[in-house]
C-alpha cells in the first residue's frame, strides 16, 4: 500500500474480539446437525464462526479512522441504534447488553466513533454465535452494514462487495461471504472440493428447501429400492432382531512348527465397554481343527478378559503361542489383496424391538452363507456390468509414507478397501442414484436434476466411509467409526461391517438425511448465488482489481494431502457424476501435478519435483496472483497455522514478494487440543488470520521502488511489539499463538517498502528480519512473564525455561509422560508413519522455534545440556526428575563423609534412586544439605526435587541454613514457574509446595 494513498482503515485492522469469536468457533467444533462440515469430508476446514466474523471486519471500515467515509458512519449509527430494542437482548451477550442499554439511555453515545466500533465490534462477536447465523435480524443488520460499507467506499450502488477465495476447499469462507451480503468466487484445483462448492454456493441457494425436501425423498427412494435388492444379504435373526454391524478379524495362519492354525487377528476382546453391561470375546483355541473358536462373555470384567492376538503386526498363535513377526504378516495380507474377504466373522451386533440396548451373538450359518451369497453376487454383476468404468473401483491406491499404508498390506487399489458385501451395497446405492438422475432428467430441468444428483452422491460418499474394512467398532459408544477418522489411511485388524439398511449407526439414512440438514439450514439464510468454478490459485480466472477481499485459507507445506485423501471419494463420485460434470472427472483419479502441497517427503517417487522450492515458488504465485485480482483498496486475508517457523518464514516471504503489505495479525482459537495431531506435536491452538493490503497505487501498479532504512525498521520494532503483546494477553492469547500473532504489526513495519537496506546498501532478507522479531517478541513476553522482576538478573538458563514453557502455554509443545506404551490404536504397522509410539517425557518444541526463542533471549542450546536435549529437529526441555543427577551428582572435590544403608531401591523411580546415591556419596544425608546450585533455576529445581522425596528437614536447612530462600530471585522465579508450569503436571504441584512453605521457613 503506497503511504500518499489513504484509505480507511478496517475494523479489523484495528480491534477484534478475538476472545469471545474464539469461544464461538471451539463450540462450533461440536456442532452437528446443518453444519458445513456434516455435508461431507473436507479436510483442515475454518469454523464459520471465525469466518463470518472476519469477514464482517474486514469488509467494514472503522469508524474512528479519519478517513472513514461520513456516509458509512451515519449507517452504523442507524443500523446500531435500530439494534437496541429490548427483544433482541436474548440474542446478545452480556458485553452487548450493557453498551446497547447505554444506547438506549443515551441517544448520542454512538456520536463518539470510539463507541461506534465498539457496538460494531460487540455484534460482530454476537454474529459468530452458530445460534445467530440464520437469524433474520442479525443477516438483515450484517448485509445491510455491508451494502453500505461497499457504496461509501466507491462501489456501483446495486452492486455487493466481490469476496474471492481460491483455495475454497470445504467452502466456509465463500458461504460466509454470502450470508453477510457479498459477492463469493470459490475456486479450487480439487473437484471434490469443487462439487462441495457447488452444492453449498450455487445449488442450495437456487432452490433452497425444496432442495433439501428432494433430498429425503429420493434418498429415502434409494435406501427402499437397494434395500428390496440386497435384503437377502442382511437377513434378519429368526427371533426378530436386527443385525446392525458385524465384527471382522483378518486373518492369517501361524507359522510356528507343525501348527498351521488360522489365527483371527484381534486389538482387543472386548466388544463393548459400558459398566455392568460390558460384552467381550473368549478365546477357545482348537488346535485339532487348526482353528479359534469363540465364547461371548456377558458383564464381563477386566481380569476375565484376555489379551488380543496381535500388537505392532505381529500375530500371537492362541493355539501353541508361536508369534509370526509383521513381516510374514505382511507377505500373507498382500497375497490376500489386504485380507478383507477372507476375514473371520467374529460377532454380530443386533438390536430388537422393545428392548434397549445393543446385544451381541456369534455369528451362525445364515451370516455366513448371507457372505458368500453376496461375494458371488458382485462377481455376477461384475462380469455383466458393461459401464466405461469398473463397478466396484480399480483405480491404484498409493503407498505414502505416514498417510496410506494400507498398500503394504495388499491394498493396492481403491476397490480392495471394501468386503464382498460392502462392494455390493455400495455399488447399488451408485447404480441407484444414476438411475434416480434419469429419471428426474425426463421429469425436471437438468439444473435441479444435477443439484439433486450431486447431493445425493454425497450422501453415497457418506456411506461408502462408514463401508470399509477399515471402520472400527466403538468400545463405549458401541457404534461405528468411520474410514476418515483422520487424515489417513492405515490398516486395521478387526473391523467393524455396517447394515446400511438398519436403524443403527453409519446407514444410509443417516447419509442422506445430514446432507438434507445442510440443505435445510443453509436455506435458511436465504442467501444469494455464489460463483465456482474449478481453477489453479497460481492463475485465476477473475480479471484485474476485481475484489474488495481477498480471503483464503491456503495449504500448509505438506501438511494435508488434500488430492489423494480425496481419491477415496472421487472414484465414486466419478461413477455417478460424470455425465452432469464431464469438466471435473477426466482423469482416473484427482488432478495432482499442480495441487500446491509439498508432496516429495509423502511419496518421493510421485512427487520427486514437488519440494519445498517448488512450494514456495508456487505460493508465490498464487499470492501475487492474489494482489492482481484484488482492488488497491482492499483487503486480504491469509488464515495461517503452520507449525514451524520455516513453514511461517515461506508463506510470509511469498505474501511479501507478491506485493503485499502485512497490517495486522489475529488469532483465533480454530483447532481441538484432543485432535490426533496436537499430540505429542508441535502445532498450534489458533489460526493466525494476517490481514494484509495491496502494495499499489490507485492504478493498481506495483509500488516497487520504496526503500526502508534498516536502523529505521529496528527502532519501529520494539515499539510494536510492545503495543501488540499486552493486548494479546488480555484476550488470553499467551504462547506461540502470541507470538506468531505479533507478525502482523512487526511485518508492517518491514513489507510497507519494496525493500529495505542497511546503511552499507545491502539489502536485508526477510530470514534476518525475523530473527529480530523474535527477540524482540522474546524480551517483550519475558517482562510478562517475570511481571514487576527485572528478567535480566535471571541467569540464562532461567530466562530460556520460562520462555519456553510460556511458548507451550498455547498447546504449541507437549508435555509429554513418561508411561508405558500406549494401547495401539488403529495403526497396526510400526512402520506406518503414524502410528503412537512410546514418547519420554518433558517439553518438546521445534529446534528451530527453541533456537529463535534462546537466541532473542542471549542464550544458547549448547552450553545447556542439562536442561536442554536437541535431537535432530526437535528439543526438549528436560524435566526436573531427569535433572536430578545434573543437580545432585557427587562432587568430585569431596570424599564422602560416610555410606549410609542402601534401601531397596526395587519400586522406586529413577529419580529417587539418583536422589539416595547422591545422599550417600555426598553424606549430606536427611539432616544436612545437598550443596547449592550454580544458577538460580537450579536452586529452585533442586527444592522441588527435595519437597518431592520428601525430605523436609533437607530443604529447611537448604532454604534457611544454606541462605537460598533470603535471595528474592528465587521467589520470584518459584512464583512465575508455578504459572507456567501446566496445571496437572508434577512440576506444578512440586513448585506449588515448595512456596506453601515459604511463610512457615520465616520468609
Amino acid at each position: 500500500m503506497d503511504s500518499t494513498t489513504r484509505y480507511p482503515k478496517r475494523l479489523i485492522e484495528v480491534d477484534l474480539p478475538i476472545k469471545r469469536i474464539s469461544a464461538h468457533a471451539r463450540r462450533e467444533k461440536s456442532i452437528r446437525h446443518g453444519h458445513i462440515s456434516t455435508l461431507h469430508i473436507w479436510w483442515a476446514r475454518r469454523p464459520l464462526a471465525a469466518c463470518r466474523a472476519v469477514i464482517c471486519a474486514a469488509l467494514w471500515p472503522d469508524p474512528a479512522d479519519e478517513n472513514c467515509p461520513p456516509e458509512f458512519i451515519e449507517a452504523a449509527k442507524r443500523e446500531m441504534l435500530g439494534w437496541a430494542p429490548y427483544e433482541r437482548q436474548a440474542m446478545m451477550s452480556v458485553e452487548s447488553q450493557e453498551r446497547f442499554n447505554a444506547a438506549r439511555k443515551d441517544a448520542g453515545l454512538f456520536d463518539d466513533p470510539v463507541e461506534l466500533r465498539h457496538a460494531l465490534l460487540d455484534f460482530i462477536a454476537d454474529f459468530a454465535n452458530w445460534d445467530n447465523s440464520t437469524n433474520l435480524d442479525y443477516l438483515a443488520t450484517a448485509r445491510a452494514l455491508t451494502q453500505a460499507a461497499h457504496e461509501a467506499l466507491g462501489g456501483v450502488p446495486g452492486t455487493r462487495p466481490l469476496v474471492v477465495d481460491p483455495f475454497a476447499g470445504g467452502g466456509a469462507i465463500p458461504l460466509e461471504a454470502l450470508r453477510v451480503g457479498a459477492d463469493a468466487f470459490a475456486s479450487d484445483l480439487n473437484p471434490v472440493a469443487v462439487l462441495l462448492n457447488k452444492v453449498v454456493l450455487e445449488y442450495i441457494p437456487k432452490y433452497g428447501q425444496r432442495l433439501a425436501d428432494e433430498v429425503r425423498k429420493w434418498g429415502q427412494w434409494i435406501k427402499e429400492q437397494a434395500e428390496k435388492e440386497l435384503v437377502a444379504f442382511y437377513p434378519k435373526d429368526p427371533d426378530g432382531a436386527t443385525p446392525i454391524a458385524y465384527l471382522w478379524a483378518r486373518t492369517v495362519q501361524c507359522e510356528g512348527p507343525g501348527c498351521g492354525a488360522e489365527v483371527p487377528l484381534i486389538r482387543s476382546l472386548w466388544l463393548a465397554k459400558k459398566g455392568s453391561c460390558s460384552v467381550a470375546l473368549r478365546i477357545v483355541p482348537n488346535p485339532v481343527q487348526k482353528r479359534v473358536d469363540f465364547e461371548i462373555i456377558q458383564n464381563a470384567k477386566s481380569g476375565n478378559v484376555g489379551e488380543g492376538t496381535v500388537r505392532r503386526g505381529s500375530a500371537t498363535c492362541p493355539c501353541c503361542g508361536f508369534t509370526t513377526p509383521v513381516a510374514s504378516v505382511r507377505v500373507q495380507m498382500k497375497a490376500r489383496k489386504g485380507g478383507a474377504n477372507d476375514a473371520r466373522l467374529l460377532a454380530v451386533v443386533t438390536t430388537r424391538k422393545n428392548q434397549q440396548g445393543r446385544l451381541y451373538r456369534l455369528p451362525t450359518n445364515a451370516d455366513i452363507k448371507a457372505v458368500c451369497d453376496a461375494t458371488s453376487e458382485i462377481e455376477k454383476r461384475g462380469q455383466s456390468w458393461k459401464g466405461p468404468l469398473s463397478l466396484v473401483p480399480n483405480e491404484p491406491l498409493p503407498l505414502m509414507s505416514g498417510v496410506f499404508n494400507v498398500p503394504i498390506y495388499g491394498h493396492t487399489d481403491w476397490g480392495t478397501l471394501f468386503t464382498a458385501r460392502q462392494a455390493l451395497s455400495i455399488s447399488t446405492i451408485a447404480r441407484l442414484v444414476v438411475d434416480c438422475g434419469a429419471t428426474l432428467n425426463m421429469a425436471e430441468d437438468n439444473t435441479m436434476s444435477t443439484a439433486l444428483k450431486t447431493c445425493l452422491s454425497l450422501a453415497m460418499d457418506r456411506q461408502a466411509d462408514y463401508t470399509t474394512s477399515l471402520c472400527s467398532w466403538h468400545l463405549t459408544g458401541e457404534k461405528l467409526n468411520h474410514t476418515y477418522g483422520r487424515q489417513a489411511l492405515g490398516m486395521i485388524w478387526d473391523f467393524a461391517e455396517v447394515c446400511p439398511f438398519a436403524n443403527g449407526s453409519g446407514n444410509f439414512e443417516g447419509a442422506f438425511s445430514w446432507v438434507a440438514d445442510v440443505c435445510e439450514r443453509v436455506a435458511r439464510s436465504t442467501i444469494v448465488q455464489g460463483h465456482v468454478e474449478r481453477a489453479s490459485a497460481t492463475a485465476h480466472p477473475l480479471p484485474d482489481n476485481s475484489a474488495k477481499l481477498f480471503a483464503t485459507d491456503p495449504p500448509y507445506y505438506n501438511a494435508v494431502p488434500y488430492a489423494d485423501l480425496s481419491d477415496f471419494f472421487y472414484v465414486w463420485l466419478r461413477r455417478t457424476l460424470t455425465p452432469e460434470h464431464p469438466d471435473l472427472f477426466t482423469e482416473d483419479t484427482s488432478p495432482k501435478d499442480h495441487e500446491l502441497c509439498e508432496m516429495a517427503g509423502w511419496d518421493p517417487l510421485r512427487y520427486s519435483n514437488k519440494n519445498a522450492q517448488w512450494y514456495e515458488q508456487q505460493m508465490g504465485m498464487a499470492m501475487a496472483d492474489g494482489r492482481r485480482v484484488l482492488s488497491p483498496d482492499g483487503v486480504g486475508i491469509v488464515v495461517f497455522a503452520h507449525k514451524s517457523t520455516s513453514g511461517w518464514e515461506a508463506q510470509l516471504q511469498a505474501m511479501i514478494q507478491g506485493g503485499w503489505v502485512i497490517t495486522g495479525s489475529w488469532p483465533i482459537d480454530t483447532e481441538m487440543g484432543a485432535r490426533l495431531r496436537a499430540q505429542n506435536s508441535a502445532v498450534l491452538a489458533s489460526s493466525v488470520h494476517l490481514v494484509c493490503r495491496p502494495r499499489e497505487a490507485p492504478d493498481g501498479s506495483l509500488v516497487q521502488g520504496k526503500v526502508g532504512e534498516w536502523r529505521e525498521v529496528l527502532a519501529e520494532l520494539p515499539k510494536r511489539i510492545h503495543e501488540w503483546m499486552p493486548r494479546l494477553a488480555a484476550e488470553g492469547v499467551v504462547g506461540a499463538d502470541a507470538i506468531f500473532a505479533c507478525l502482523g504489526p512487526a511485518l508492517e513495519v518491514f513489507s510497507r517498502y519494496a525493500r529495505v537496506e542497511k546503511a552499507s546498501g545491502e539489502q536485508v532478507s526477510l530470514r534476518d528480519y525475523l530473527e529480530q522479531v523474535w527477540a524482540a517478541v522474546s524480551q517483550e513476553a519475558l517482562h510478562l512473564v517475570f511481571e514487576g522482576a527485572d528478567a535480566s538478573g535471571f541467569e540464562e538458563d532461567a530466562r530460556l525455561t520460562a520462555m519456553w514453557l510460556w511458548t507451550l502455554g498455547s498447546g504449541n509443545g507437549q508435555e509429554t509422560g513418561n508411561s508405558a506404551d500406549a494401547e495401539d490404536g488403529d495403526d497396526s504397522d510400526e512402520d506406518s508413519g503414524s502410528a503412537k509410539k512410546k514418547v519420554s517425557g518433558g517439553y518438546v518444541l521445534e529446534y528451530d522455534t527453541a533456537r529463535k526463542i534462546a537466541q532473542g533471549l542471549g542464550a544458547h542450546l549448547e552450553t545447556l545440556g542439562t536442561v536442554v536435549e536437541v535431537k535432530g529437529e526437535t528439543a526438549r526441555l528436560l524435566p526436573v526428575a531427569e535433572r536430578t543427577k545434573a543437580l545432585f551428582g557427587k562432587d568430585q572435590a569431596d570424599a564422602p563423609v560416610g555410606r549410609k544403608k542402601k534401601k531397596d531401591t526395587q519400586q522406586m523411580l529413577p529419580m529417587f534412586q539418583e536422589l539416595e546415591q547422591a545422599e550417600t556419596e555426598s553424606g549430606w544425608g536427611e539432616k544436612g544439605a545437598p550443596k547449592v546450585g550454580e544458577t538460580t533455576l537450579d536452586r529452585v529445581h533442586q527444592t522441588m526435587i527435595l519437597f518431592a522425596a520428601g525430605r523436609s528437614e533437607a530443604l529447611r536447612r537448604f532454604l534457611v541454613e544454606e541462605g537460598v530462600g533470603r535471595d528474592g530471585r528465587f521467589w520470584t522465579l518459584a512464583q512465575s514457574l508455578s504459572a507456567l508450569y501446566p496445571t496437572a503436571s508434577d512440576e506444578k504441584r512440586w513448585v506449588d509446595g515448595i512456596l506453601a512453605r515459604k511463610k512457615g521457613l520465616g520468609f
